[in-house]
Parts: C-alpha cells; structure tokens; sequence
C-alpha cells in the first residue's frame, strides 16, 4: 500500500469514528469513554488541533472543539452532557488522579 492510500484510509476511518461518535452514540458521556478506553472526544478534538498547530494552522482548543464535534463544545453539551454517575466519578477518579 503506498503511503497516500494510507493516508486516505486513515483518514477516512477518524471521520467515521467523528461521524459515529456525533451522530449515532450521542449517548456515550465523555466520562465514560475515558474510563474505559483513556481518551474521549475531547482529546480527539485536542489531537486535531495539535496535528493543526504543527503544520503551522493557527486552531484554538474552541476551534478544536467545534471541529470534531461539529458545534461548539457549550451547545454540545447542552444537548447531550448528563451529570456523571457516583461510580463514573469514582472511577475516573481512581484511573486519573491527576485530573
């Protein structure tokens, strides 16, 4: 596979992660996706935004944000952020203790 194609598989499978992750489970907290697997939507949108400040594109953590969840971060949250569970809590808690 030549190092284009790759690219444009890699690609193609974080904007079907993005598209998954807007659109189909909504439903899924932050909280808990960090709980289970280390990173949320908020460090994908923070990755992207790092990936853009390294090829010079000026992009702030709000830029960031709104580009990976396709709305600003406060109107996501308005619609689809539910107050974490005691259990969610105590768990990122346990498995972040520097947060």
């Amino acid at each position: 596979m030549d190092d284009q194609t790759r690219i444009e598989l890699e690609a193609a499978a974080f904007r079907r992660l993005q598209k998954h992750l807007q659109e189909d489970r909504t439903d899924v907290q932050n909280i808990d996706m960090m709980n289970l697997a280390g990173f949320c939507r908020n460090c994908l949108s923070r990755w992207y935004q790092e990936a853009a400040n390294e090829r010079g594109i000026e992009m702030t953590k709000d830029e960031g944000r709104a580009a990976f969840y396709g709305m600003p971060f406060d109107a996501w949250k308005a619609k689809y952020q539910t107050e974490a569970s005691a259990t969610a809590k105590a768990a990122f808690s346990k498995s972040h203790p520097d947060h």
